[in-house]
């Protein structure tokens, strides 16, 4: 879930692009703990044209051993095509767009150490995507209020969703990702046109934890605070969105309790670089959260704490 109100989605197309200088903090090396599970070598990729349904094709391949974050693991996070990626960032874990990103990307930062998770829209319809023709038009719902061409699915109807939602997930494995963020998992509380529950959001996220694991892939909670006494043994990580400026960080503690990482993205249109600095760097640290600044369309731009 874009984590964003209405009034300030009016504001964030006034405000220009911050000049904040690029991140050349001092971040430690990749951790490298006891606790990581081996993996078995990339399999051999599929051209990055492949589309979703193709990938379904694939010959079925020995899931790999799961990659779990450990805490202390630092993380960046940015969605464009693979030549947009600024690859500089000394950090664990590169978050990118599935689509977007080619498997040649993905094996040269798995040569320098680094880890790869997959961005994947699971709860909107993004018309603007290879298997867009795919979805049954039933369960396309409402606008989402702030991004254009996207619209809100009805994941209570799980069934006309998982062939799609399965050829992403193959498609992630093949190219060589090694978790899973899946974006807008909390739509019991939004305006979709339909009439999702709380128990019809639950179900759908274990289904997406069972399928994500089953492919040897971690999977991470994205926001969706409400649930996460629910989903705590379903998922490997989390990331949240403005939970610092929105004051809910507190609730995600029970990954950190066990021992399960959360990056925590805060947004320039809310906050400024010294805001950032001087009061929530030392909360995340308190917390044990890795926090970090980003432009909330997830360019190139980051700033991580001193």
């Amino acid at each position: 879930m874009k984590r964003i109100s209405i009034p300030l989605l009016a504001l964030t197309l006034f405000i220009t692009s911050c000049s904040f200088p690029a991140d050349n903090t001092s971040i430690p090396p990749p951790l490298q703990p006891a606790t990581v599970l081996p993996s078995t070598p990339p399999p051999t990729l599929p051209p990055a044209t492949l589309s979703p349904t193709e990938a379904s094709t694939i010959p079925t391949l020995p899931p790999k051993e799961i990659w779990y974050p450990p805490l202390g693991s630092t993380f960046s996070w940015q969605l464009g095509n693979s030549d947009e990626i600024n690859t500089s960032f000394d950090v664990d874990i590169y978050d990118l767009d599935l689509f977007e990103t080619e498997a040649s990307l993905i094996s040269g930062l798995h040569s320098q150490g680094k880890m790869i998770f997959c961005y994947i829209s699971v709860g909107s319809w993004e018309n603007w995507r290879p298997d867009a023709a795919d979805f049954p038009s039933e369960i396309i719902g409402k606008d989402y209020l702030g991004w254009p061409g996207e619209n809100w699915l009805d994941i209570s109807q799980i069934d006309l969703l998982t062939s799609i939602m399965r050829a992403r997930l193959d498609l992630c494995a093949a190219k060589g990702f090694d978790g899973i963020e899946p974006d807008n998992i909390d739509l019991h509380w939004a305006d979709t046109g339909f009439s999702i529950t709380y128990e019809d959001q639950l179900a759908y996220n274990i289904w997406l934890s069972e399928e994500a694991h089953a492919r040897g892939l971690s999977i991470g909670l994205k926001n969706d605070d409400d649930q996460v006494e629910d989903l705590l043994d379903y998922f490997d990580w989390a990331l949240t969105e403005d939970c610092f400026d929105g004051e809910w960080c507190e609730k995600l503690l029970p990954f950190i309790e066990a021992g399960k990482p959360v990056f925590a993205a805060e947004y320039t249109d809310m906050i400024d670089y010294e805001e950032f600095k001087g009061d929530i760097c030392p909360h995340a640290k308190e917390l044990g959260f890795y926090v970090f600044l980003k432009n909330r369309d997830l360019d190139e731009f980051r700033e991580a704490c001193p």
